[in-house]
């Protein structure tokens, strides 16, 4: 049995892109802007003894299927099999293409993550963070760009390149957190050193980043010596549970939220308030989800899914509505809540560019497998930004001090460009 027919079953016959069996057959248009192929009958057994999301993701990181064209037009069939799970015709289908002789499961992909311990403890966290940052950071040089900023650009317009926009973002934070000479900053998540280079750089304060990624510690303090910023920033190897040193004048926590976790959301905001003296300011910056519409879904990413044993394990999102709540909860006051979604989705179309654009270099660096996990899991969010399926918001909150809070009437931080950035002395 050829295996269009199932195909066609799966997705229907207007396909707006072509999917190429490996028996010959095909379904979709002649010269299409993006192709799907099955290469290999390994591809049914995988999608056969893994039901759902996760086994047609490793049968797409195993190469077992593949994309080649247009990745975002290749995307769109997602709508099509909305729920990525088989009805029983065609898993029936499909075994009787492949023989029941031929059920046993395969070995998972190498680059699937295996985590073990309590979730969201410190060393499991470490571990789900080493998974997925501390691949090579040439590899994220190539497609993050010279900033090295893995985190939503803030765009002024279209024609805003990612290295302005990037630094449009640090901007911001810095504004809405009111940065001044000799204060002491803390940036959670520091990743490879952005915000408190910009911090120190353009408003003179005192730095230190946290990140228990080992490879953002080795460039990143790198890059702030080379910087000659050593004496104003430091980066630690640490969680940010183990800070001890505060208080800080400021906090940042920029694109590090999506791994704390639900249970550890008031320790988190806890944790933080702790660290800030009164009129101190916190500014989160993390990735959220839409409300559901029964207030029942799971922060969690599904266990089967591909991002999370590929991408971000043991990631969660958060509705930004609870989020506002258990910051007030840990006894701060949110004072301002701002939307980003458009301003992720096209960062993220700047970085499947520029990996699209390094491709070979990228596969040198990783491998051809981990080099598709990227491009597909930064084009599939981009999508989801753009279809509001994922959101992002900054929201920024103080501590205050016997009801002073020291903000401005109004918000102060976008009336001059935001790339008109101070240059200290």
């Amino acid at each position: 049995m050829a295996l269009a027919p199932i195909i066609e079953s799966m997705l229907g016959t207007d396909l707006p892109v072509a999917v190429r069996a490996y028996d010959g057959s095909s379904v979709g248009p002649p010269d299409p802007p993006a192709t799907i192929y099955v290469r290999s009958p390994d591809a049914l057994r995988r999608i056969i003894t893994a039901p759902g999301e996760l086994g047609f993701a490793r049968a797409y990181v195993a190469g077992d299927i593949d994309l080649e064209g247009d990745i975002f037009a290749g995307l769109a069939l997602r709508d099509r099999l909305p729920d990525v799970k088989l009805h029983a015709p065609q898993l029936i289908a499909m075994v009787r293409e492949l023989g029941w002789q031929n059920l046993r499961p395969l070995p998972a992909p190498a680059e699937e993550a295996r985590l073990h311990g309590r979730r969201h403890s410190v060393a499991r966290d470490r571990a789900a963070v080493s998974h997925h940052y501390d691949v090579s950071n040439d590899f994220y040089r190539l497609f993050l760009g010279p900033s090295l900023t893995y985190s939503c650009a803030v765009f002024s317009s279209d024609s805003t390149s990612l290295e302005d926009a990037q630094a449009s973002k640090y901007e911001l934070v810095s504004r809405k957190l009111d940065l001044r000479p000799d204060m002491r900053l803390l940036d959670v998540g520091c990743g490879w050193a952005g915000m408190v280079m910009h911090a120190a750089q353009h408003h003179g304060v005192n730095a230190v980043g946290v990140t228990v990624s080992s490879r953002q510690v080795e460039l990143g303090s790198k890059r702030v010596a080379e910087a000659g910023l050593a004496d104003r920033v430091q980066i630690r190897n640490q969680d940010y549970r183990l800070v001890d040193d505060g208080p800080y004048d400021a906090i940042s926590s920029i694109g590090m939220f999506e791994h704390v976790g639900e249970a550890r959301l008031s320790e988190y905001f806890g944790r933080l308030y702790d660290l800030l003296p009164p009129g101190g300011r916190l500014l989160n910056h993390g990735i959220s989800r839409p409300p559901a519409a029964d207030g029942k879904a799971s922060p969690k990413f599904s266990r089967g899914s591909f991002i999370d044993r590929y991408v971000f394990p043991d990631g969660e999102l958060h509705e930004v509505g609870r989020v506002v709540s258990i910051v007030q909860q840990a006894g701060f006051e949110v004072r301002h809540v701002e939307s980003l979604r458009e301003h992720y989705a096209k960062t993220l179309r700047h970085w499947v560019a520029n990996l699209e654009a390094h491709w070979e270099e990228a596969v040198e660096l990783v491998g051809e497998a981990r080099a598709r996990i990227w491009r597909l899991y930064m084009a599939a969010s981009a999508v989801n930004f753009e279809a509001n399926r994922t959101q992002i918001h900054q929201v920024l909150a103080d501590k205050p001090d016997r009801g002073r809070s020291g903000m401005p009437l109004r918000p102060t931080w976008d009336t001059t460009p935001l790339t008109e950035a101070p240059r200290l002395a």
